[in-house]
Parts: C-alpha cells; structure tokens; sequence
C-alpha cells in the first residue's frame, strides 16, 4: 500500500486525559495519521490537536473538523500557526460547515454555509501564508489582518464536506478534502469528479474516515458494527448494508482499505468501534504492511 496514509481516530466519545498515551502507542504501532473530533460539546479540536502533537515525535495530526461558524477565521490562523510553527509539517487542518442544529443551539448558524465556508477557508490559507488580509464577504469581514509570527510551513487546509455543491467548493479552494465514515471506493470515484469540476489539481488530496472494526468472529464484527453503521446510514441516506466499513479479519480489513486507495484516497484514517482499538489497528497494520 505504497504512497497511502493510515491513520487513526481519537474518538470523540473516548476521555482527553487518555488521548496522549493513545497517541503515544498509535505511533509506536507504525501509524501515519492521528486525527482529533472536534464536535460542540466534546472536545476542543485545537487543543487535542495540541496534546496530540505534544505527546508524539514524529506523527502527523489532523484536526477534523473545525466548525467555520464556531471560529473566527483570525483566531483559527493564530491557533493554527501556533502549531504549525512549533511542530512543522506534522498538522493538518479540516474546516467544515459544522452540523446546522449545533451552530444554531450557540447562535452561530451562518446565513449561506457555503459562503462562510469559502471565506473563512481563504482568509485563514492567505493569513497562514503571512499576508495582510482585507474581507468584506457575505459572512466574513476582516479589515487589515495580518499574522505576526505565521508559520514557515503552512499546515494543509482540508474541507471537510459531503454535499455536491460543497465538494466542488472545496476542489476550488481548499488543499484537499475530508470525506466522512461510510463512503466507498464508488463514491471516491464519485467524489473525485466533483472535486474536479470544481477545480481541484492532482495535489488536491482525499483524506476518508471510515467505520473499522477487526475481529476473526464475523458474526462479532457484524454486532459491534451495527448501531454505527445504522444511525450513520440514516444520515448519509442509504440502506445500512451500503455504509461502507474496513472490517473483518486483519487481511480482509487491509484489503478493504486498498480498495479504497485504488479509488483515490491518500489518506484513510479509521474509527474503531469495539474493544481495544489499538489491538485492532496493530492487526490491520501488520496486514497492510504485508
């Protein structure tokens, strides 16, 4: 699996105070990618984005994703140039829409999502590459800001979206594209013609999430996957059984998340459900790498 990132998630339900030992041995075990939730109510994304990076020397961390109506594109550069700045090369950021009930529980639910998504996307790239940045957008308005210690490699910007029209948004102006936990190796198909259309290079990188769940028991597999892929079903709109997940044995796992780089995915980052995650992504390592 040449040239594929495998990562991990930090679930958003598991403790912080458990999140610098996870990280710790996820990379230990050979992971590329540990990636932190950042959901209303859960944890901070930044700042497990921190801990993470923090507790480790060499893994990247991704944040997925930072709710542009919850952030301040301003504040997000600084936060973001913080950490670019003190472990270079090793952060990515995800920005998305954020879930539209949550944004409106905290009164931040912006008038055109897209709108919000593209500026705040802009402004953050342009502050990161330390310019001086004007906006008077139909969300976001900055007047003369500029980062005082911006970092010398800016973290890649990925959006993380679902939507076609927010597919193509992405393809135009973020460095990649997040996609969430249940797409398949038709849908990457599917996903990367948006991107196109929209304007994406093949720099453009496509990082996927998926459900994971190793076991030699398929029955167990199937048990411990079904409230995750049922409710996630619900919200992608598809039948449960077409959530597409990397479970199984360790070689039926690894062979799921091939499928998934032959259609265009640089990155895979899987959340484990089940016991002992980290028992579970040694596994599905050791059968990647074989």
């Amino acid at each position: 699996m040449t040239n594929l990132r495998i990562g991990v998630m930090y679930d958003r339900d598991w403790v912080p105070e458990e999140l610098p030992a996870f990280a710790r041995r996820a990379e230990a075990l050979g992971a590329d990618d540990l990636w932190v939730v950042e959901d209303l109510r859960w944890n901070g994304g930044v700042s497990a984005a921190a801990v993470a990076l923090g507790a480790t020397e060499r893994l990247r961390v991704g944040i997925g994703i930072a709710p542009a109506p919850l952030r301040s594109p301003a504040l997000l550069a600084m936060e973001l140039a913080t950490l670019a700045r003190v472990f270079p090369g090793r952060l990515v950021a995800g920005i998305g829409h954020g879930v539209r009930e949550w944004m409106e529980q905290v009164g931040v639910a912006p008038r055109s999502p897209l709108a919000l998504l593209e500026e705040t996307i802009t402004a953050v790239r342009a502050l990161l590459h330390g310019e001086r940045v004007t906006v008077d957008g139909r969300e976001v308005r900055i007047n003369g800001i500029e980062l005082v210690h911006p970092p010398a490699e800016p973290p890649p910007l990925v959006a993380g979206v679902v939507r076609p029209r927010s597919l193509e948004l992405s393809g135009r102006v973020a460095d990649g594209t997040l996609i969430a936990e249940g797409h398949g190796p038709r849908d990457l198909e599917h996903i990367r013609a948006l991107l196109a259309k929209g304007g994406a290079g093949d720099d453009h990188t496509l990082n996927v999430f998926a459900f994971a769940c190793v076991g030699d028991d398929p029955e167990e597999v199937a048990r411990t996957l079904h409230p995750h892929t049922e409710g996630h079903g619900a919200w992608l709109g598809r039948p449960q059984e077409e959530v597409f997940t990397v479970s199984g044995d360790a070689a039926g796992a690894a062979a799921r998340i091939d499928a998934l780089r032959e259609s265009g995915a640089d990155t895979v980052v899987l959340r484990f459900v089940g016991a002992e995650p980290l028992r579970q992504l040694e596994a599905v390592l050791e059968a990647a790498r074989r």
